[in-house]
């Protein structure tokens, strides 16, 4: 089973940029352990070096260091193409960790954290990254014509739309303004469905967990924010408004209006 893990994860890269050597040392030895090759950093700048250097598959960034801290170098790190980010913080409030979110990482832990669940973590990451290129260039191979239509099909079932936007809840697809088949994974499709369902009313992150609880068989894709965050960056990509607003301390709230036709 060991050889299974070290060959799933072979030749991809790991870098760690943190101002505790003794933290850099043991996530880079874990992470070696299983399988992982590593690289270290002890500040953005230095982060920034290793990554004209060779490309990391992922990074995981520490939050509080000092000089430049680790959500001001985030934000250099939301080019087209630059790797996944997890966050690490002593500090876990949920403030914290959903500007990270919003930012544009990944995942957020709370220092300490078990090396274990980083590991976890870190293959969710690259397992979803991987299955969201593969679409990408699916889609990217198939004639534009065939890609863009004028108007989004649900084969006869009623669509949930908003500015210019089509949900189909049974097709379990999103279409944007374009035309365009927005991806979705499983767990994120029952979040976007459960805000377009209930907008502009607040919903907790626990009504949220139990409408999307069932939809994605990894524990870990069910973190709520980390959902939202994703589903948010896709929104922009086609659209660029507020479509889902954080109200603190109590959730999130879908803004548009929407129509059922």
């Amino acid at each position: 089973m060991l050889a299974n893990v070290i060959h799933m994860d072979l030749a991809t890269r790991i870098l760690i940029v943190d101002d505790d050597d003794g933290i850099r040392k043991l996530i880079s030895s874990f992470l070696e352990k299983n399988g992982f090759l590593t690289s270290v950093a002890s500040d953005p700048v230095a982060m920034r070096a290793s990554m004209a250097k060779q490309r990391p598959d992922l990074i995981v960034l520490d939050v509080m260091m000092p000089g430049e801290d680790g959500l001001t170098a985030l934000r250099g790190l939301q080019a087209p193409g630059a790797p996944p980010v997890i966050m690490l913080s002593a500090v876990g409030s949920d403030i914290d960790r959903i500007i990270g979110l919003e930012i544009g990482a990944e995942d957020y832990l709370a220092k300490p954290c078990n090396p274990r669940e980083l590991l976890a973590r870190i293959r969710t990451v690259l397992r979803r990254r991987g299955r969201e290129t593969e679409t990408a260039s699916t889609a990217a191979s198939v004639p534009t014509a065939m890609t863009i239509v004028a108007e989004p099909i649900g084969e006869g079932r009623p669509l949930l739309r908003f500015n210019q936007w089509s949900l189909d809840p049974e097709g379990f697809s999103l279409y944007a303004p374009d035309g365009a088949t927005v991806p979705l994974t499983e767990g994120e499709f029952q979040i976007m469905r459960a805000l377009v369902e209930h907008p502009r009313r607040v919903l907790t992150r626990d009504q949220l967990i139990e409408y999307a609880r069932g939809g994605d068989s990894d524990s870990f894709d069910r973190a709520v924010d980390v959902q939202v965050s994703r589903i948010r960056r896709k929104l922009a990509a086609k659209d660029g408004q507020e479509l889902i607003r954080t109200v603190r301390n109590e959730g999130y709230m879908f803004t548009a209006s929407v129509v059922r036709r």
